[in-house]
């Protein structure tokens, strides 16, 4: 009796030890099999650039020759109004992205762009903000847009304001410098905007507003120096817009990419497809949205007796051709490395409005500018001024103020707190300059 139970204790006994050294073995089998797969996945993240970057474009496929054989990309841009049963395109512009330089544009196009034929007949039909309420159809304003940009745009975007709302809510909202007190309502369009000026954080609603803003209840908007109504709304929005790229290529939003999918799904008409737009996710990571380019077409208002009553934009196609060529083609020119014996001259930037009421004299005096050392770093049109303003708006040196005074040869000196401005120097021309 006892031996039989020797036996069996003797027995049982057996068993788990084979089932120990099975799992051993099994466990031996995965451990070696990570090691390997992860060997290879820190490989072909280095291969890829390494970092951030170079882990995104491993983990979609890519490896390192991908990004050398990416394109520029050029996208058409439209916004449109929720609640709204006229479907205009109030937000126009020409966003690009070059992963291969690590450069991009924004070129906001105004809404009273004219796109008729004869100015002394025009009518509201004949803005370029109507073509999509008109057609329902993107690809029309597309054509336009590549007809007087010759940019050859091939993919479009329309998006609803909503999608902003959920976008900005999705990653907790958007750190923004509001650049006045905004107060506007319209019941109509069911808007009530009452935000403060200064940094904030705002939620998609407050950012709604933000961007669709043009002038408060008592019909006061932007000032000069920024450019009233919507030429400040178009500079806002191409503000809010680096704001919110800042933000959303931070890692932990960039892993929010599906509630984004979904975003764009209820609230957004393209023509490109997803597989396009994640060939370009993991470089975007390393873009420098301070180095975007931005800028609003050329161009004149013309008084309206002379245009049947109806406010219009005429675009000025000679330094619209310039303007594109500085934008989109010389911006990828790589620069020579700066010499180690850079003036004073060289060090400051300059954000140059031109309110003279004449589109040639902004390249004019850029190009001037730029001759005598200075960094031209932002050109806009802004509301015709009778006086040239030049604003200091970081404590640049007085002797530097009056050399860039002697190079206009005309301006007046202020003073500005602007503390978080890109910029050194304002320069508003106005039509005292000769």
């Amino acid at each position: 009796m006892k031996d039989k139970e020797r036996k069996k204790q003797k027995n049982s006994g057996k068993k788990p030890k084979k089932k120990m050294k099975l799992w051993k073995k099994v466990l031996i089998v995965i451990l070696l099999v990570l090691l390997v797969a992860g060997g290879w996945f820190i490989y072909k993240t280095q291969k890829n650039g390494g970092g951030i970057a170079g882990m995104l474009a491993t983990v979609v496929g890519h490896d390192e020759f991908t990004k050398k054989n990416l394109p520029e990309i050029k996208v058409l841009v439209l916004g449109v109004s929720n609640g709204i049963d006229a479907k205009l395109t109030d937000t126009i512009m020409v966003a690009s992205y070059n992963p291969k330089t690590q450069k991009g544009t924004l070129l906001s196009i105004p809404r009273d762009t004219y796109v008729g034929s004869n100015t002394k007949s025009a009518t509201a039909g004949n803005k370029i903000n109507a073509i999509y309420g008109i057609s329902q159809d993107p690809k029309k304003v597309l054509d336009k847009v590549n007809e007087i940009t010759n940019l050859d745009i091939k993919y479009y975007v329309v998006i609803e304001t909503n999608a902003l709302r959920e976008l900005v809510d999705s990653i907790g909202g958007v750190t923004f410098d509001v650049p006045i007190d905004m107060n506007y309502d319209d019941e109509g369009q069911k808007l009530a905007i009452h935000i403060k000026k200064g940094e904030q954080v705002l939620n998609g609603e407050q950012a709604e507003g933000v961007v669709r803003f043009r002038h408060n209840n008592n019909g006061t908007s932007y000032p000069v120096e920024y450019g009233d109504n919507d030429l400040g709304r178009m500079k806002t929005q191409r503000e809010f817009i680096k704001a919110v790229a800042k933000q959303t290529i931070k890692l932990e939003n960039i892993l929010k990419i599906g509630q984004w999918v979904d975003i764009f799904e209820k609230h957004v008409k393209s023509n490109i497809d997803f597989n396009v737009v994640k060939d370009y996710i993991p470089y975007g990571v390393e873009f420098n949205v301070e180095d975007l380019l931005t800028a609003t077409l050329p161009g004149t208002t013309p008084n309206m007796n002379t245009t049947n009553n109806i406010s219009i934009f005429v675009v000025n196609k000679t330094e619209t051709k310039k303007m594109i060529q500085e934008l989109f083609v010389d911006r990828d020119i790589v620069d020579e490395e700066e010499n180690d014996d850079t003036t004073e001259t060289d060090k400051i930037s300059i954000e140059l409005l031109n309110g003279t009421g004449n589109a040639k004299t902004l390249e004019s005096v850029a190009e001037k500018l730029k001759n005598a050392g200075y960094k031209v770093t932002k050109k806009e049109q802004t509301n015709t001024t009778s006086k040239t303003t030049i604003i200091n708006k970081k404590d640049v040196e007085q002797t530097q103020l009056e050399k860039v005074k002697n190079e206009l040869g005309v301006g007046t000196m202020q003073n500005s707190k602007a503390t978080s401005s890109k910029v050194d120097i304002t320069i508003i021309l106005g039509k005292d300059y000769k």
